[in-house]
């Protein structure tokens, strides 16, 4: 009888392995397939250069899949091509127009939304359009450099942060050959300088010519007037020799060779706040020798985002939240929202930031940059 009973025993209890292994199973097989990874929307869009890191970081993509089901598909494009060739892709042997194009210049932004010339690709339908991201041109320089800049009443300091409040004198050095050691800075071989990427060639260079041309003509610089500094612009670029192409590379070099090689670059805002959390050793050794000055005025460049379909519409609004905005600022040094608005300058490790950009100028149209860029090509 005893036997008996632990036959039905064991047979009891191997009925409940079998049914817990059947709902453990069944469980596992509810998780793998989850409304949420039902409902992914895959987000193709043709995005300028500029923001490779933002696009590819880790956390932003997780926040995208957790919180709006979106998996954004970047496939790299040049601000050019993204208005004169046609805005499509190919899947599954198909031809199929982007979601979002997100430019990295906002001139060509602007352009996108005026009809398309004869050698130009169709415009899509713009379903909703932001500036999405910013940083302002600034010029990257050195401690003693800024001193003697200060001495000579061209940079000035207010609250910690090196403001160049005379750049029309700064101009004037460069274009009538001023040394380093007419200013008191014999240690630094040559003229004064600023090393910027081409204009003709980049357009970091092009929009930092265009605040060049604003500067010179008091702040206003549109077709009709521009032929008033062409001349003195031209000869500031011939002054300024040999140029880079990329900023990526300039900023790198800046920070190699030191100000005996780069005592003034030009660069985005953004260059620094990267480099300090992608290399923070790197930045440890420069932090205390290097100086940031924002020009009075300055001018953004902004990454301007337009969405040509439902799905781009929802990446469009998935960039205003809270966590996105927060890395983008604190990660990549984008700033984003309104004017002082959804970044703290003291989250982060860089000093010597203002926690608004107020001196700007406005960011001028295409159709001034082409003048400028052809006339600086060509004379």
């Amino acid at each position: 009888m005893k036997n008996k009973n632990g036959k039905i025993g064991l047979i009891i209890l191997g009925i409940i392995i079998f049914v817990s292994s059947i709902g453990i199973f069944l469980s596992q097989m509810s998780k793998s397939s989850t409304p949420k990874e039902k409902d992914v929307t895959y987000v193709y869009g043709a995005v300028g250069g500029g923001k490779e890191n933002f696009m590819a970081d880790k956390e932003i993509n997780q926040i995208l899949l957790d919180k709006y089901n979106i998996v954004v598909v970047p496939h790299d494009w040049s601000n050019g091509k993204l208005i004169t060739e046609e805005l499509t892709y190919e899947l599954n042997a198909q031809q199929k127009y982007y979601d979002f194009v997100f430019f990295s210049d906002e001139r060509f932004y602007e352009y996108y939304k005026t009809p398309a010339k004869e050698n130009e690709a169709a415009r899509l339908k713009i379903l909703d359009s932001s500036i999405a991201l910013n940083t302002p041109v600034v010029i990257y320089s050195w401690k003693d450099i800024a001193t003697v800049l200060e001495t000579e009443n061209i940079v000035t300091q207010k609250d910690g942060v090196y403001y160049i409040t005379d750049m029309n004198k700064l101009l004037n050095y460069i274009t009538e050959g001023v040394s380093w050691s007419d200013i008191g800075l014999a240690e630094i071989y040559g003229k004064v300088n600023i090393a910027s990427t081409d204009p003709v060639t980049s357009s970091p260079g092009a929009t930092y010519y265009g605040l060049l041309a604003s500067i010179m003509n008091a702040g206003s610089i549109d077709i009709n007037n521009i032929d008033n500094v062409m001349e003195r612009l031209n000869a500031f670029y011939k002054y300024s020799g040999f140029m880079n192409n990329t900023p990526a590379d300039l900023f790198d070099l800046y920070l190699r060779m030191g100000k005996g090689a780069y005592p003034m670059i030009v660069d985005y805002e953004k260059s620094v706040i990267d480099f300090a959390n992608n290399n923070p050793n790197g930045f440890e050794q420069v932090k205390d020798k290097m100086v940031i000055l924002y020009p009075e005025p300055t001018i953004w460049n902004s990454h301007c985002i337009m969405s040509f379909s439902e799905a781009g519409n929802q990446y469009v609004d998935a960039l205003n939240d809270p966590e996105i905005q927060k890395i983008a600022w604190e990660k990549y040094g984008f700033r984003t929202g309104v004017t002082g608005g959804e970044y703290d300058v003291e989250s982060i490790e860089v000093t010597g930031i203002p926690q608004e950009i107020t001196s700007v100028t406005k960011s001028l149209r295409k159709d001034v940059y082409d003048y400028i860029i052809n006339y600086l090509r060509n004379n």
